[in-house]
């Protein structure tokens, strides 16, 4: 096994798009079987609406093509985007994957690294970071959980078009994100890596960030594509680095 790490975010998996699927399903298969460890950051899933939609047989071969992934000693683990944040510690153990909390900091072959989804970086758009803060809380969660499951699906179909509705009036800048978050998030956890999706804006981005010290260093963000339509692709990182690959 060759000592490299893999990062995927914003799949997107669903019913209506089986050419999306197959193709993660390829990568499982094969990129994701060279590989020490795969880190999904969020939005495997168009929706999750719970851990006990288990009829769909996308959520049941998910599953498998990721435990079929762990038995072969890849690590994976899962961190919630903001469409599958519902997704808990039952179907992660289907999945033999380790949840992950958002932000986290890893250690990527002597690089300290903080992986985030990346949505809470786009702090001017002040109307889903209260949505965000609100769904979140673990009392919400509860309530959303203990509803039927039909109810679910209707109030998540309701969402997603109230989501398109409302990016339809916001501009570009709003939705991508905001430089100072970035910084101080770079501060914050004295770190000079990051990897995040969720813009859907895949690029290797360097900040010039001043510490406590005053030292100013170079900082690199990393932001992972998307898997609409006929894109995909997904970070490998190494000791020699990090380089996009689709």
């Amino acid at each position: 096994m060759n000592a490299h790490m893999l990062f995927v975010a914003d799949v997107h998996l669903c019913e209506s798009r089986p050419a999306a699927t197959a193709r993660f399903f390829s990568f499982l298969a094969q990129a994701a079987q060279q590989a020490s460890a795969l880190y999904i950051l969020g939005d495997l899933f168009e929706a999750w609406v719970g851990d006990d939609d288990l009829e769909s047989p996308l959520h049941r071969a998910v599953a498998q093509h990721l435990s079929d992934l762990t038995s072969h000693g890849v690590q994976v683990f899962f961190m919630h985007g903001n469409r599958d944040f519902m997704l808990a510690q039952h179907y992660a153990a289907l999945c033999g994957m380790q949840l992950l909390a958002d932000p986290v900091v890893i250690d990527v072959f002597g690089t300290a690294t903080l992986l985030t989804h990346g949505d809470m970086l786009c702090t001017d758009d002040t109307d889903y970071q209260r949505f965000r803060r609100v769904s979140r809380h673990p009392l919400m969660l509860k309530i959303l959980r203990a509803l039927p499951l039909s109810l679910r699906h209707t109030l998540a179909g309701r969402a997603r078009i109230g989501s398109e509705q409302a990016k339809a009036h916001k501009t570009n800048a709003i939705m991508d994100v905001n430089q100072h978050a970035v910084t101080e998030m770079f501060r914050q956890y004295g770190v000079s890596r990051m990897i995040h999706g969720h813009t859907h804006r895949p690029a290797l981005h360097i900040h010039d960030v001043t510490g406590k010290d005053m030292n100013e260093k170079k900082c690199e963000r990393w932001v992972l594509p998307d898997w609409y339509g006929d894109r995909g692709g997904y970070i490998v990182c190494d000791i020699n680095g990090c380089r996009p690959l689709t």
